[in-house]
């Protein structure tokens, strides 16, 4: 499975400020990782135009305040509402063995014990202590708590092995 190189990692939200500040919501692990990147990236026509974080703060423990290089009005700032911001994935400092969640989507999800194939994760939640992987079955949907009592490993290559309790799947 390939790394993804320039993963989203949030989107700007609206304007803050009559200088060309901007109001992000940040979809990386924490507010602080958003605010601590050296450039994030607008797509523009298929290509990534780097953008210089000037100063980034965090805002009510979910939202970043920041100013970008080369944005420096209001009118500027409008016209970047709505648009997803990507960050370089080397700048995120992850260690080596980290998947991204839209790296592991489409993984293909097995019992851990028999091998069977349960179904595809289809997406990541984060309603409350632990992550929930969301699985396409032939019967639906199943949502698993990414606890180790259920989730045995995470292949890179080979897929997510789970241990799921009866009924889980039905």
């Amino acid at each position: 499975m390939a790394r993804i190189k320039y993963p989203e990692c949030g989107k700007i939200i609206n304007t803050h400020g009559c200088h060309g500040g901007v109001k992000i919501e940040p979809w990386c692990d924490s507010p602080e990782v958003f605010a601590a990147l050296p450039t994030v990236y607008l797509r523009e026509n298929g290509e990534l135009l780097p953008l210089t974080l000037l100063s980034a703060s965090v805002f009510g423990g979910r939202f970043i305040f920041a100013e970008l290089a080369g944005i420096d009005t209001m009118e500027k700032a409008e016209a970047l509402r709505g648009k997803v911001l990507y960050a370089d994935r080397r700048d995120l400092q992850l260690p080596d063995d980290v998947l991204l969640i839209a790296e592991m989507k489409g993984m293909k999800v097995f019992h851990a014990d028999t091998g069977e194939q349960l179904g595809t994760l289809t997406d990541v939640i984060h309603p409350g202590a632990s992550d929930i992987y969301v699985i396409r079955t032939e019967k639906g949907e199943a949502m698993v708590p990414v606890v180790p009592e259920f989730v045995k490993r995470v292949d890179e290559e080979k897929g997510i092995f789970l241990t799921p309790i009866e009924g889980m799947f039905d």
